[in-house]
């Protein structure tokens, strides 16, 4: 599965006192790199939370922010009757020993209704649990987006792919007429330097002697400018990324991390583009060497975004 390492996830649980929230932010990285925000109410999740990405995810820098949000514990703003009925027995209670006793006020009332209604410590064992939660529908999120990107991404190296494709093959068309080219110019200058070295001229020389020479002179120069071993090379580099291209799960997980392999292929597809630029003379090949460069680059920061 081709997935970028850029994306963005966030979901929320609840716990029994608390709304707990989580958001993973994911950008480029050559490895897995995990940075943790969160309170130290939570900080025991750290440990199964970052065993759970390390086992979704295989590169990136990976920020995690956990937060909670306590649920309201507002107390009543108006009075229990139950509570002024106890309230009046007390009061009733204690007027038999001190006759002098004053009335308590409404303010009085409600202070000491909130007083004895003070909510019990909150319950935060629930916490850990409701974070996982939702740090695993974040992470599901994540994926996802990953995935989204990873084809976008796909597209955009396919058609760059074809684009090289078709260039090697326009080189590939032209390198017979180019070569001929390049031998009869060859011929035409052997000929002309024989003819200033002879000293009886260029009829003295035998044709078998001409074309031996020729031969000799014709085979260097090939040797030297001939690119089917460049362009041959890069049809087969061209093959492999089409095939890690094609989302199938054993071309793009064999051998480590599609991103790594696709850097590595990148290498070598530019070498050959260098070379084949360096050898051959023809302006048409050496702009289609350094159309293929250009290519090449944009795909491999295509690539610096897959994992």
């Amino acid at each position: 599965m081709i997935q970028s390492m850029t994306a963005f996830g966030s979901a929320t649980a609840e716990a029994s006192t608390a709304t707990l929230s989580v958001e993973l932010r994911s950008v480029n990285s050559r490895f897995l790199d995990l940075h943790f925000r969160m309170p130290d109410e939570l900080r025991q999740i750290e440990a199964p939370l970052r065993e759970q990405i390390g086992k979704a995810l295989q590169r990136g820098k990976v920020e995690i922010r956990v937060a909670y949000a306590r649920r309201s514990t507002s107390r009543s703003s108006a009075l229990d009757p139950d509570f002024l009925a106890q309230a009046a027995t007390q009061q009733a209670l204690a007027r038999e020993y001190f006759p002098n006793l004053r009335e308590p006020g409404l303010n009085d009332l409600y202070a000491l209704q909130n007083q004895l209604q003070a909510p019990a410590a909150p319950d935060e064992q629930d916490w850990p649990a409701a974070a996982l939660a939702a740090a695993a529908d974040a992470l599901a999120q994540l994926s996802q987006n990953r995935q989204r990107e990873g084809k976008r991404l796909r597209a955009i190296m396919q058609q760059n792919a074809a684009a090289i494709r078709a260039s090697v093959a326009q080189v590939e068309a032209a390198m017979p007429a180019i070569l001929e080219h390049y031998r009869q110019r060859l011929a035409d200058k052997l000929r002309e330097t024989l003819e200033q070295a002879a000293p009886g001229g260029f009829a003295q020389i035998s044709g078998t002697e001409l074309s031996e020479r020729l031969a000799q002179e014709t085979t260097l120069f090939s040797l030297r400018v001939d690119v089917a071993e460049e362009l041959a090379r890069l049809k087969t580099h061209l093959a492999e990324l089409e095939e890690m291209l094609s989302g199938r799960q054993d071309a793009s997980t064999k051998r480590g991390s599609l991103g790594k392999r696709l850097d590595f292929l990148f290498q070598e597809m530019n070498r050959e583009a260098n070379t084949l630029g360096s050898k051959a003379g023809d302006i048409s090949v050496t702009q289609a060497a350094m159309d293929l460069k250009l290519l090449i680059e944009q795909l491999r920061e295509q690539a610096a975004n897959l994992e």
